[in-house]
């Protein structure tokens, strides 16, 4: 016997089981009810570093009903020029808003903090151990998928020995708190847009570019942030930036051509001019934070590590001494996992996934407009396709189509296509829309944009077999 019935229930309450949450609610009469293992909403953001920003600009993050930030354009830092970045503070302070100003106050949602799903609609309270049971009249939701992490709540994969100074970047501004004495070297561990965060960050800070030892198994691809900016006064680096990938992808004879061809059209980035990167997340970056970071002269490029102890870390490659108290920074987590795709609609089950990179709140958002629009799981799931993440530049080809196909799919259905064009989430189109016939100037950036994009529809499945296998 249930403890209580609910219309769906929603497992998580990080960014992408919020934003499907609220497009329930204003698109339904559903009854929600949302379980979640932290004490607020706002899942891993809760856990993140104090420094931590989104990556892109606000406009396009949080949920469809509720803007966060004030829209402002940066004056100072290296982020100057473009739209503002919402902390990782303002993030949360964001979706604790929105769940007490908006979910709670509905009457239709029931929120349960520090509590751990069991599964078949039951879950226990971290606190207290009871248990309880939830009738399900719709569907569960997994907003969990891709299993995110971030350093403060994931174990390395490898080994570090007890007397080696080894933390998360969380404890970098809590330093001055630190009894040991001020550390030699600071080591960064790991590639990502988090180690490049830290990088800066510790750059910003005060330190010594010569005291930085920053070891990349794997060099990395970068978005230009200049390229993914919202508002009209962005057009030609947005949507001349689109119209330069799509000729990228339309001319490219195989992945390291096309990947020359982004960096030659500024809409990709690397950091170190002599090295060729290998791994693409869609981590986004401004040629500001670049410049930063390459004051780092010490990168160890010897694979990943397999051990660290007092005389120094142990990698695939090699052994790379380190001298002196050193302090290791663990930038290694996986912010999203490398999952197989599976549908997002399967009966009585929703399996959140991106359905247009690299926006896991649009995704979410419209994921749910489509779960109450459509009856048969056939069309949303045709709606809805998963988009398969790359990690190497040889799934950027597969990506990329995908994402097409699914905008394709959008503007022949005309409901889509209106709730897009009206959501806020949907920055883009909204500029798109926005070009009076009369500017010829815009209206040739958006003819070739649309003639490149044919183009390389034709050219994508060329890159994908030349990388099968």
């Amino acid at each position: 016997m249930p403890d209580f019935e609910t219309d769906y229930l929603v497992v998580g309450s990080g960014a992408v089981g919020m934003a499907f949450a609220d497009t329930l609610l204003d698109e339904s009469d559903a009854h929600v009810t949302i379980v979640d293992r932290h004490g607020k909403p706002g899942g891993h953001w809760n856990d993140a570093y104090p420094f931590v920003a989104l990556h892109q600009p606000s406009a396009f993050y949080g949920v469809n009903s509720t803007e966060l930030g004030s829209g402002q354009i940066d004056q100072s830092g290296p982020n100057t020029g473009y739209y503002e970045l919402a902390t990782g503070t303002e993030v949360s302070a964001y979706f604790d808003h929105v769940m007490q100003k908006k979910f709670l106050p509905s009457g239709r949602v029931r929120y349960f903090p520090m509590s751990d799903y069991l599964g078949d609609g039951k879950f226990v309270s971290l606190l207290s151990g009871e248990e309880t049971r939830v009738g399900i009249r719709c569907k569960t939701v997994d907003s969990t998928y891709y299993g995110t992490t971030v350093p403060s709540t994931h174990t390395p994969k490898f080994d570090v020995a007890s007397d080696v100074r080894f933390i998360p970047p969380n404890d970098l501004p809590r330093l001055w708190q630190s009894p040991e004495p001020r550390p030699d070297k600071f080591v960064i561990v790991g590639a990502g847009k988090t180690a490049m965060d830290v990088g800066v960050w510790l750059l910003r800070s005060g330190a010594d570019p010569a005291d930085i030892i920053w070891v990349c198994p794997r060099d990395s691809w970068i978005l230009n942030r200049n390229a993914t900016q919202p508002g009209s006064e962005f057009f030609h680096q947005t949507i001349g930036g689109q119209r330069d990938i799509m000729a990228a992808l339309a001319q490219a004879t195989d992945v390291e051509d096309l990947f020359s061809r982004l960096e030659e059209s500024n809409v990709m980035l690397r950091i170190d001019p002599g090295v060729r990167p290998e791994m693409f997340h869609y981590a986004t970056i401004s040629q500001g934070e670049v410049d930063i970071l390459r004051k780092i002269g010490n990168i160890v490029r010897m694979g990943h590590v397999q051990s660290i102890d007092h005389t120094g870390m142990h990698l695939v490659d090699g052994d790379y001494p380190v001298d002196g108290d050193a302090l290791y920074i663990d930038c290694t987590a996986t912010a999203v996992e490398r999952r197989p795709i599976v549908p997002q609609f399967q009966d009585d089950l929703v399996t959140l996934q991106m359905i247009r990179v690299p926006q896991p709140a649009f995704s979410a958002a419209l994921t749910a407009f489509l779960e109450v629009t459509y009856d048969d799981d056939e069309t949303k799931n045709r709606l809805g396709a998963p988009i398969p993440l790359p990690d190497g530049i040889e799934g950027y080809p597969l990506a990329t189509m995908t994402n097409m196909m699914n905008q394709f799919q959008w503007s022949q259905d005309k409901i889509v296509n209106k709730w897009i064009n009206a959501s806020r989430l949907d920055g883009f189109g909204k500029m798109i829309f926005g070009v009076s016939p009369d500017d010829t100037e815009k209206m040739a950036v958006l003819e070739a944009f649309r003639a490149n994009a044919m183009a390389a529809m034709g050219n994508l499945p060329k890159l994908i077999e030349q990388n099968k296998g």
